[in-house]
Formats: C-alpha cells, sequence, structure tokens
C-alpha cells in the first residue's frame, strides 16, 4: 500500500512593496530644475511617457504599489490618469486611486494604488487640516482579523497638519491587527508628530531610516513603510532609479498565508 503525498499550505507569505511620489511623471535631477523646469511640470511630453514607462517597468516586481503625486488626468499629463497607465503597462491587475488637488485643468493630483492582489474594499478619507487637498487611501486585502490594511497617505509640509493627519491615520488603523501604512509623510522618524504616531498606533518606527529625498543625492527620510508587530518587515530600501524628486521606497514583508486575499488576473478599479 503506498502512502499519498500530502501538499502542506505554506505558512507564510511574503510581499515586495514600493511607495513613489512620482511628481506627475516629471524627472527632476537638480534643485535648479523646479525652475528651469517649470514650464514643462505643468506641460505633458514626451520625456514624462518615458519616465513613466521606466517606472512601469519597475513596478512589474511588486505586489503592492502605493503612488502620491499621481496626475488624475490634466494638462500636465496629457488628460492620462497616470495611476491606471502605470497600473496597465506593468501588467498589475488591479488600481484605485485618490484625486484630491485639483487646480482647476492645469495639475489634478491623486494618490494611486496599483497591486497583485484584489481589494476586498478601498476607502478614500480627507486629511484633516486648515488648506484642504490631502488625502489617505485605504485598501483592505481580505477581510476581518484577517485582512491586510495598506494605506497610501501624502502629508502637509506644515507639522502642526501633519500632527492631526498622522493622529487620525493611527485612530483609523487601530482596529487592523496587519496593518502597512505607506508614503510621503513629508517628516523624518524622529520628528514630533512620528513619534506622537508611534505612540497612538502599534505602527514601528524604522529600524533605521532610508533617505529618498533629494533623489539626487538623498539626505532625508520623508517616505515611509511602516507596519504593526503582526507583520514581520525584512528589509527595507530605497531604489537607485530616480523617477522623481524622490526615490522609490521598497520593502519585504513576511505575513501569516491566511492573511492578505488572494492574486487574481481580473482587472479592477
Amino acid at each position: 500500500m503506498t502512502r499519498a503525498s500530502v501538499s502542506t499550505a505554506p505558512a507564510e507569505r511574503h510581499l515586495r512593496l514600493l511607495s513613489c511620489n512620482i511628481l506627475a511623471g516629471a524627472s527632476v535631477q537638480r534643485y535648479r530644475q523646479y525652475v528651469t523646469r517649470s514650464l514643462s511640470a505643468v506641460l505633458p511630453g514626451r520625456s514624462k511617457m518615458d519616465n513613466l514607462d521606466r517606472l512601469a517597468e519597475v513596478l512589474a516586481q511588486f505586489d503592492v504599489v502605493g503612488l502620491q503625486e499621481a496626475d488624475a488626468g490634466s494638462l500636465r499629463s496629457g488628460f492620462l490618469n497616470q495611476t491606471r497607465y502605470l497600473a496597465e503597462t506593468s501588467g498589475l491587475p488591479f488600481w484605485s486611486h485618490q484625486p484630491n488637488r485639483a487646480m482647476a485643468r492645469l495639475a489634478h493630483s491623486a494618490n494611486g494604488l496599483i497591486s497583485r492582489l484584489e481589494p476586498h474594499s478601498v476607502t478614500d478619507y480627507p486629511l484633516p487640516s486648515r488648506i484642504p487637498g490631502r488625502g489617505a487611501l485605504l485598501a483592505q486585502f481580505g477581510e476581518g482579523d484577517n485582512a491586510l490594511a495598506v494605506m497610501v497617505a501624502h502629508l502637509s509640509l506644515s507639522a502642526q497638519a501633519r500632527a492631526r493627519q498622522l493622529g487620525f491615520i493611527a485612530e483609523l488603523l487601530q482596529d487592523f491587527p496587519h496593518a502597512v501604512l505607506m508614503g510621503d509623510l513629508n517628516a523624518e522618524p524622529g520628528s514630533a508628530e512620528m513619534k506622537q504616531l508611534f505612540t497612538k498606533s502599534t505602527l514601528q518606527p524604522p529600524a533605521q531610516p532610508t533617505p529618498t529625498f533629494p533623489s539626487w543625492k538623498p539626505r532625508r527620510a520623508l517616505d515611509h513603510i511602516l507596519t504593526s508587530p503582526a507583520i514581520t518587515l525584512e528589509k527595507t530600501w530605497a531604489l537607485p532609479q530616480a523617477f522623481s524628486d524622490h526615490l522609490p521606497l521598497a520593502a519585504e514583508i513576511r505575513l501569516p498565508a491566511h492573511v492578505g486575499g488572494k492574486a487574481s488576473a481580473k482587472r479592477s478599479r
């Protein structure tokens, strides 16, 4: 009598995450280019499309991607939804975006989510600020205690506003055992507002800051991928490719196999 082989499901799963402020596709490689390229920043062009195509090649290596300063479809992008374009070009099946700062028809910034996993839900939240226009996008992969909650955010330049926004985010994420916050938080890990976040939430400070700004000579750790204790953050690193004035920030995480839903070939929005 022969014994049938029994396949054992893996106890854990690994995911690769990426957070990237894409500056609406503009490539800024020196401080002076904020001025010398100011006109091209509000106009569409071949260089922006080439830059997005290079970025899409990189995105294909990741499972969940958070974008900040993606254009939702205005003059500066040639009325192209850049989140959708990057999802379709990279071959990742799911995408969603959160338009949050519209300047007539000239520029329309958005947070974006691109994923290999199918979200169970995606919710948009405006962030508190005296000047409106900042937001956070919360995606849930799976349901209940088995959900992986991933929040993509782009915070204000004002420390006072950031403190309020991080307090709001801490409250939103407190009920999720498996939570990730990723984005351009415009604050370094040791700042007062970030310390407040770590006190009010289960999100853990990075073991070591990863400088991402400015992309041509990174000195400041403004971009973050933060996780709750139930998620093992195996490593975090900045990609060497500069697609904007921020370097993309990457991470590998490990979590229980039953958490986070499943990958799918379907496409959603």
